[in-house]
This record gives structure tokens, sequence and C-alpha cells, in this order.
């Protein structure tokens, strides 16, 4: 065999941690995301051999003991050190109080034992918040508890109140804190009203009993709406007729905008002291006797319509609205 060339002997006697680094590199040159260098660690501890190896004769190595500790060569990333290891990254990290991003450096000595996960400390259940119920026009003690899902009973002892006692408007009553909160439900509807219909029937009523209006005045409002607008708030009507109670901007009831506003149409239709347009409108309340008039003249009264006979209709299905929504 002839000798090797000078050339392929040099080559031929480099060291293999040499030629690795050289692969390594020229492979790194042609790679769009290069994975982490793999540190020269030291191997992990051979698996027991099965037993049948044993009772051969073959040599057993003792167990090691996993190592708690490393020292940082040049080149190791701690993503190196943790697979080398067996371990999670984030947990040699975390045992080292490193963040993603620190930088480790040779001869720096790490921990491999995973740190300790702390129990979070227990907590006592929270305490459920407590409620109360703003005492509103027409509200009962009755309705109140029933409305919260607890006794009558509940109620007037959480408050010191008795039996005999009287609310008024703006009083606030404690809800008794073991009481469950109440079940959400569906919106009521009134009968021959869709929800729509139902819902501007409550807002008329709710707004109602806030200024303080009989139940007779909530009646006249709630045909009065009907026979207008069919209780939906349209943005048509007759010329330039809007809202619940088909109000006109060109005869001083508001904006558009204003009209359009539920709320605000319906406390105009109440009007009295509260009346957001002030004296430009008269409402129900600002009609003198308005109380003792029949029930079609006190909405004509207000609304000066074409067809004043036409609120009769509804003075008896409005009764039952108020009954079911009030």
């Amino acid at each position: 065999m002839s000798p090797l060339p000078a050339r392929h002997r040099a080559a031929a006697i480099w060291p293999a941690a040499v030629a690795g680094t050289i692969a390594l590199t020229l492979t790194a040159e042609h790679s769009a995301h290069a994975a982490p260098p793999e540190p020269a660690l030291t191997s992990l501890p051979p698996a027991p051999l099965p037993s049948a190896a044993r009772s051969l004769g073959t040599p057993v190595l003792a167990a090691v003991t996993a190592p708690t500790t490393y020292t940082v060569k040049p080149g190791d990333t701690v993503w190196g050190i943790a697979r080398a290891h067996g371990l999670d990254t984030a947990a040699v990290l975390a045992s080292n109080g490193l963040a993603p991003d620190s930088v480790i450096r040779p001869g720096q000595v790490l921990a491999l034992t995973p740190a300790a996960a702390s129990a979070p400390p227990a907590s006592a259940a929270p305490e459920p918040e407590p409620r109360s119920h703003e005492v509103h026009p027409g509200d009962t003690v009755s309705a109140i508890a029933s409305a919260n899902g607890v006794t009558v009973d509940a109620v007037l002892s959480a408050n010191g109140l008795t039996r005999a006692s009287i609310i008024y408007p703006g009083d606030v009553l404690r809800i008794p804190s073991g009481a469950p909160a109440p079940a959400a439900a569906a919106p009521t509807t009134a009968p021959g009203l869709d929800a729509e219909q139902s819902e501007n029937a409550r807002l008329i009523i709710r707004i109602g009993r806030e200024l303080g209006v009989s139940d007779r005045g909530i009646l006249i409002a709630l045909g009065t709406a009907m026979q207008e607008s069919w209780l939906r708030n349209l943005d048509w009507g007759d010329r330039d007729s809007l809202g619940l109670f088909q109000q006109r901007p060109s005869t001083g009831w508001g904006s558009a905008e204003q009209i359009l506003d539920r709320d605000r149409s319906t406390r105009v239709f109440y009007g009295g002291a509260a009346d957001p347009n002030g004296t430009a409108t008269r409402g129900l309340l600002d009609i003198p006797g308005w109380e003792q008039l029949p029930y079609t003249d006190a909405a004509q009264a207000v609304q000066i319509s074409a067809y004043p006979d036409r609120y009769a209709q509804w003075e008896q299905p409005a009764t039952t609205w108020l009954a079911v929504l009030g």
C-alpha cells in the first residue's frame, strides 16, 4: 500500500472534535434556522442491562446518581444542558433564577434540580357581595323579596322592619346575604303584545311610576302609544310624526333625535314639572282636571288627533298590560 500524500496524512490525524466543529460550521452556513449547538456534555448513565444479560455474567455498571449541578462549558446553552439531562428548559431556568434571554458563562454552576412548585396559598371562599334594592314607586316588600328569591320575613328581618312597616321611594333595603341571586328569566310579555311592544309598555309604566303618575295616567299613556305607533318606536309617521307617541318636531315636541329617544318622549307625553320640553308643549299632567276626563278625551287633549275616538278601544287592553307588566 502506498503511503498517503502529506496533505491527506495531515487530515487523517485531525482530532474528531475539530472535524465535528467544521462540519457544524459548514452546515450552519446554509441553514435558515440552525439548531442550538449540542454541548460536549458527559453522557447520561446507561440503562441497566436486562436480567438475562446479568445471568450470563455480563458485567453490570453500578447505578450512577444523576448530577444535581452542572458547570457551564464554552458553547453551552441552557437548552442543550436541559436536554442532555432530561429536564425541561423552563425548569432549569426557574431553578437558577434565569430569564429566557439570560446569558450563561463558562465556569458558571447551574442547579439541575427542577424548582419545587409551590402550592398556591389556600384562600377562603370570597364573601358574597352585599346586595341592596332601592325602592321605586309601586314597590312592595313582597315583590322585592320574590324578585330576589327570598322570603318576606328575611327582608323584613334584615332591615329591622315589621309587616306593619311602610317603605317609601328612595329607601334602600338590604337583601339578606344568604339569598341566591335571582335567576335570569325571559322578559314577560303581555297578552296581545310581542317582546318589543311589551318592553316599550314596561318603559312607559316604569317612567310613570317614577314620576308618581297614577295608574289611570299610565293606562292613558299605554293606550295612546298603542294607537299612535302600535307601541313601537317608529322612525316614520304622518308628515313628520315620529316615535312611540308620534310627536312632531315641527310643532315643538323636540328634534327628531330627541323624539326617537323613548325615555325622553315618554316623559314629554306625561309632562308636568319634570317635562324635558318645559312649557313648550303640554303633557297629560299639564291638563287641568285630566283625571276626571273620559279616557279618550284625556288622550286627545295631549295628542290633538284627527281621530280622537280611536283611543277608547285600548282602555281595557291597557288595564291588562299594566296588571301583567307593572
